[in-house]
């Protein structure tokens, strides 16, 4: 959907006002190596925007750089819905992993309120705290989880723990770099339907930095090819897919693959 006011041609619009994200002639320069080179790309409020390359291509680079971690060339703009401006959208941010200590007791509950208030964690907390975190867990399936040590989780337990983590409060643009690394086929599938259930329901611009290309394929709206420090070609994912700098990158096989795949999909989509 379009907001009405919106003069960027974007798919929607955040309720904060936030209409799209601009990056322009972006580069990135670290200890005299270049990184990233004259990357451009308009990212549509409300869209989910994969980012796929090869390893070493720039690909969590570029999502740092986003943050502000680490220092760019260029244009960063975050334009809002009426064209009156550049604002400065809230972000939330799932990193590939956590390192954690196995042994230690903190627990899921502990975390939140580690980064949500100045309680100490070794006090109770309020319920009124409680609920909140059950609240925010809620949003990527986890409630249950609240008691359980960060330790003893499992990999697809806690990245669900950090998505809902970085949704509370609710960012403009959520960031999310190759977060299900590590996760089984079934925990991948519903991280992705979570993800997707969360742009549709809140209207988030999303950054997916992803190896999963069938699911990438299945859940973004647009896909980003990262490789010789650039952005090689943008747009959806049956165009990306299609170009011969993708197919030579990850190969025949998996192009054909994804051919199957996506004939399936379209054939399904048929039937409902």
């Amino acid at each position: 959907m379009k907001h009405h006011n919106c003069t960027h041609d974007c798919q929607g619009s955040c309720e904060c006002g936030l209409c799209c994200t601009k990056i322009n002639s972006f580069g990135v320069i670290r200890s005299g190596i270049e990184i990233l080179r004259d990357v451009n790309l308009h990212i549509h409020c409300g869209d989910l925007t994969a980012i796929i390359g090869p390893n070493g291509a720039g690909k969590s680079t570029l999502l740092k750089a986003i943050l502000g971690d680490i220092p760019h060339t260029g244009e960063l703009l975050f334009l809002d819905a009426k064209d009156e401006g550049t604002i400065r959208p809230s972000m939330g941010y799932v990193p590939q992993k956590l390192d954690l200590d196995a042994s230690s007791p903190t627990s899921v509950l502990d975390l939140f309120a580690a980064a949500q208030t100045k309680i100490p964690i070794w006090f109770t907390y309020p319920k009124k705290i409680r609920e909140r975190v059950k609240k925010s867990l809620a949003k990527t399936q986890g409630e249950h989880l609240i008691d359980k040590r960060l330790g003893a989780l499992s990999g697809g337990e806690l990245q669900r723990v950090l998505l809902a983590l970085s949704l509370d409060p609710i960012p403009h643009l959520l960031l999310l770099d190759e977060p299900v690394s590590g996760i089984d086929q079934r925990g991948l599938e519903l991280f992705y339907k979570t993800v997707s259930s969360l742009r549709e329901n809140y209207d988030l611009s999303i950054i997916l930095v992803s190896h999963d290309l069938n699911l990438v394929a299945e859940y973004a709206d647009r896909v980003a090819f990262v490789n010789n420090k650039t952005i090689e070609c943008v747009g959806t994912p049956q165009e990306v897919f299609s170009n011969q700098k993708v197919i030579q990158t990850f190969g025949l096989d998996w192009a054909k693959r994804y051919q199957r795949d996506e004939k399936d999909r379209v054939d399904n989509a048929h039937l409902v």
